[in-house]
């Protein structure tokens, strides 16, 4: 074991680094949706996964569990989050409010390159439904959410909208019958990008609001 001048030790470093690099990676999973809600987890399995001890993996799901990404019980070990239609509803309302406002701050804080990728996943977007590509639209959908987030410069509406647990909603509560993409999805797209290019808040504003809640009327809530 060498210490540092700091007095923190190399090994106590790269803990550090293999938890958060587990933590990264778990989130990124159960943010994906390719888990199933309530599906349960084996800390046998995850550790493997993420090539950590179990210690640190232990250490992982009590913090997302805290977080509200897993749900922990005892004798039941645990499983990926399942909400209730009202919680969905109140997450979602969420979502629609801090999104739109990021949006709006973005028509005013967006920089000459942040506009450019924007346009380029937009594009990226339209290809892909142009050929059928739909886990490419989906990963292009949430590469320009994130763009639009990082575009307003906001940490504090950011830090509030990284908080909520929407991914998971949509994943549970999503119409798999449904056409994907939906039908206007890229045009919503289109008319949140014009208003940001254009250095229009309000009609940035106004179209995130119009896009988020439409997509989520497109939910199975009951």
């Amino acid at each position: 074991m060498v210490q540092s001048d700091n007095g923190i030790t190399h090994d106590t470093r790269a803990s550090a680094t293999r938890y958060s690099q587990a933590y990264d990676e778990l989130r990124s999973l159960l943010l994906s949706g390719s888990i199933e809600p309530n599906t349960r987890l084996t800390e046998a399995d995850l550790t493997r996964m993420c090539n950590v001890s179990r210690g640190t993996m232990r250490a992982v799901l009590v913090r997302l569990a805290q977080e509200g990404y897993l749900t922990s019980e005892v004798n039941r070990g645990v499983r990926t989050r399942i909400f209730s239609p009202e919680e969905a509803k109140d997450i979602l309302e969420a979502r629609e409010t801090l999104e739109s406002a990021l949006a709006g701050k973005a028509a005013e804080r967006a920089t000459q390159d942040e506009i450019r990728e924007l346009r380029a996943t937009l594009e990226g977007m339209t290809d892909a439904r142009a050929r059928g590509d739909q886990a490419a639209y989906s990963q292009g959908n949430r590469r320009f959410h994130q763009q639009v987030k990082a575009a307003a410069h906001q940490m504090t509406l950011s830090r509030a909208y990284d908080t909520l647990l929407y991914p998971l909603v949509m994943r549970q509560y999503r119409n798999v019958s449904a056409q994907h993409p939906r039908t206007g999805s890229v045009e919503e797209h289109q008319t949140i990008l014009l208003g940001i290019v254009t250095r229009n808040p309000e009609a940035a504003t106004a179209a995130m609001r119009h896009h988020v809640a439409t997509a989520r009327h497109a939910l199975v809530l009951g």
